[in-house]
């Protein structure tokens, strides 16, 4: 009984050295695998890698790949679409497992149609800091598991042209949860963006909007009473004149929805400067006269601050003005003496102007006409 239970445990023994002894699935070149290849992996950056690599494992669940130099990412890149363009022939899901995919700083200058097909499990998707240039409408279909999508400083050099086409590549995100935006010059929020019945955050800092008006306001709600998403505003050139009321007032009444409202400040006009928004009086935000700005631009509204700097110089100046009596009435006799003292100065002065006045209208003081040059003088004996 006992050499037979022995063997028994020698051979669940060798089982375990033998499931330990197996091989995993291999490292792709030039990546780094962390906790295995199906927990993370992350490729070395280098010019030299020019599309994704082929070999990741198909149990990957995380993948990063930043400072290559990617620049085009064709249909089925992750799938077994080349740089040649045969994406189209990929057969199957390669990475059925993929989670996360962040493709951060590689010149990706292109996004295809159907760039991220065979990756129906990925949940956040990261873009940022790459100068986009064109986006396929159809970029991001097939990616119905998508949670969260960060473009963030990668729409500037595109234009309105990918703007409208981001428009088309967000409509079919429809479990979308968080979109990143910030950094990419926008002057209005994108309209497809408010149409994801299930966003919860949109990062629209670090752009160009000057506000919020009353049509993005109301799409930024939900119907049926359900929660909007947030929205991150903060490091916009907002401005503070009336076109800005509907946002203060929908400020005040969903603070929570905004978490840096603290942050939101002032852009213009110059004398709200730097001024916190919601500091201010709605009440007091005007509009400039007609002709001052075709765009109607805002004045500046003298605020309660303002006011009160104005009381505050009307009393200094006011008790300068009394200290200053207080003077006068305490060197009121020398004062006096003083005005005395000119006054006799004036009247010696004067009476010198007199005098000299009479002694040079004295006819008598007249001198005598001189004699005609060619004339002779005689004498009284000359007898001549």
């Amino acid at each position: 009984m006992a050499p037979r239970a022995g063997q028994l445990g020698l051979q669940g023994l060798l089982l375990v050295a033998a499931a330990l002894s197996q091989p995993a699935a291999p490292c792709p070149f030039q990546c780094y695998c962390f906790g295995g290849p199906k927990l993370l992996l992350r490729c070395a950056s280098g010019a030299e890698l020019r599309q994704p690599p082929r070999d990741v494992p198909p149990d990957a669940r995380n993948l990063t790949i930043v400072g290559a130099n990617l620049t085009v990412l064709r249909a089925a890149a992750f799938a077994g679409g080349d740089a040649e363009g045969d994406g189209d022939q990929a057969a199957g899901v390669r990475l059925p497992l993929l989670n996360a995919l962040r493709l951060t700083h590689n010149h990706i200058e292109v996004v295809e149609d159907g760039a991220f097909d065979g990756l129906p499990s990925l949940a956040a998707l990261d873009l940022s800091h790459n100068p986009l240039r064109a986006l396929g409408g159809g970029a991001f279909r097939g990616l119905s598991a998508l949670r969260s999508l960060q473009l963030n400083h990668a729409l500037v050099r595109g234009g309105p042209a990918l703007l409208a086409a981001l428009d088309a590549a967000l409509a079919p995100l429809a479990e979308l949860r968080l979109l990143g935006l910030a950094g990419n010059a926008l002057s209005r929020l994108p309209p497809a963006a408010l149409r994801l019945a299930r966003l919860e955050q949109l990062d629209v800092s670090l752009n160009a909007l000057t506000g919020l008006g009353p049509d993005e306001l109301r799409a930024l709600e939900r119907d049926g009473g359900l929660p909007g998403p947030r929205l991150l505003l903060a490091d916009n050139p907002l401005r503070c004149g009336c076109a800005a009321r509907p946002l203060l007032a929908w400020l005040r009444n969903a603070t929570e929805r905004v978490p840096d409202a603290r942050r939101l400040r002032c852009a213009a006009p110059r004398a709200l400067l730097d001024r916190p928004l919601l500091d201010l009086d709605g009440a007091r935000l005007r509009c400039a006269e007609s002709g001052a700005d075709a765009r109607g631009e805002e004045t500046e509204a003298a605020g309660p601050e303002l006011e009160a700097s104005y009381v505050f110089f009307g009393l200094v100046l006011a008790l300068i003005g009394l200290i200053f009596l207080m003077v006068l009435y305490l060197n009121r006799r020398g004062i006096q003496r003083w005005m005395r003292n000119l006054r006799e100065a004036c009247r010696d002065q004067m009476e010198g102007y007199h005098y000299r006045y009479e002694q040079d209208a004295d006819p008598r003081r007249v001198p005598a006409p001189a004699a005609p040059a060619g004339s002779r003088a005689t004498s009284p004996g000359s007898g001549l």
